[in-house]
């Protein structure tokens, strides 16, 4: 697969939703039957079930976190767990309210061990004042020590929410991709003609 180029962006035929074998003349049959291999267990097998249930009868209908939500419950996850940011303790608390309802949720903030950063001698932002790290894996671990079914990441930086996907014992999912110069709207650069240009250079 290395030696290969995989490009199936632009695509406006999509021939393999008919079940062909389409990637310009590469074989990629082989893919078929280790993911169908894959997918004989038992809780991917129940995560595709219930993924593909929600997509056929609430296509265009449910928000994300109505897909969340009902995700959650045909699993018969009780304990969830939201890793959030700092900066959007607001936003992780008003998720919690809403899950809270069916589900024991678990928030646990990005600063929450109060690490130094020079312990690590990583820059700071301001350099007058102390700043934690953002700890990711230690995110992770209370999680896991709560044993929860299911994490949401709600805006934790890049890099440190590929670290705690990592460390994360539960599946993961994100809510919320953290954005500030868009307002976490991460697909607005694809769409603005004015960060076409920017990002062209």
């Amino acid at each position: 697969m290395s030696k290969k180029i995989v490009n199936c962006s632009g695509c406006k035929t999509y021939p393999c939703y008919q079940g062909d074998d389409c990637v310009r003349g590469q074989n990629f049959n082989e893919y078929e039957f280790r993911t169908k291999t894959e997918y004989e267990n038992l809780e991917n097998r129940k995560m595709l079930e219930v993924s593909t249930r929600i997509e056929g009868e609430h296509y265009m209908e449910w928000t994300r976190l109505e897909e969340i939500i009902g995700f959650a419950e045909q699993m018969g996850y009780k304990q969830i767990g939201v890793a959030h940011c700092v900066g959007l303790n607001s936003e992780a608390k008003k998720l919690k309210d809403i899950l809270d309802k069916k589900f024991t949720t678990h928030t646990i903030c990005c600063k929450f061990s109060g690490i130094n950063k020079a312990d690590f001698k990583l820059p700071q932002i301001k350099c007058d004042r102390y700043e934690a790290i953002c700890n990711p894996i230690g995110q992770a671990m209370v999680l896991n020590d709560l044993n929860t079914d299911l994490n949401i990441i709600v805006g934790l930086c890049i890099g440190h929410d590929i670290l705690f996907t990592k460390y994360s014992k539960a599946p993961v999912t994100t809510f919320i991709v953290k954005d500030r110069v868009t307002g976490h709207n991460t697909a607005a650069t694809l769409y603005s003609s004015y960060y076409q240009k920017k990002l062209a250079k």
